[in-house]
């Protein structure tokens, strides 16, 4: 294991009766529940911190997905109107 450092930490006795009663389910020690408790909370904020980095990439996109998506689309109508102009001539 890396370098360890004690801390001290102050906590509710509430929390502190919580963590006991995992602890002692677990057959952990408090200093393992803290660090697990501890990674847990880094991964999740790192989640968050993506997610949120994802959802203003996407709404940064919009408007150039918007562009390109119109673009298609007009290039799809004159495409089906080319189309049915050679289907009517086929006809007449």
């Amino acid at each position: 294991m890396a370098e360890t450092k004690k801390i001290m930490v102050c906590v509710p006795d509430s929390l502190l009766e919580e963590v006991d009663y995992i602890v002692k389910l677990e057959k952990r020690n408090r200093s393992e529940f803290i660090r697990e408790a501890m990674k847990a909370y880094l991964r999740e904020r790192k989640r968050m911190e993506m997610r949120e980095s994802m959802k203003k990439g996407y709404k940064d996109m919009a408007a150039i997905n918007l562009v390109y998506a119109e673009m298609g689309m007009d290039v799809d109508l004159s495409c089906l109107e080319k189309y049915e102009a050679e289907l009517a001539a086929e006809c007449e």
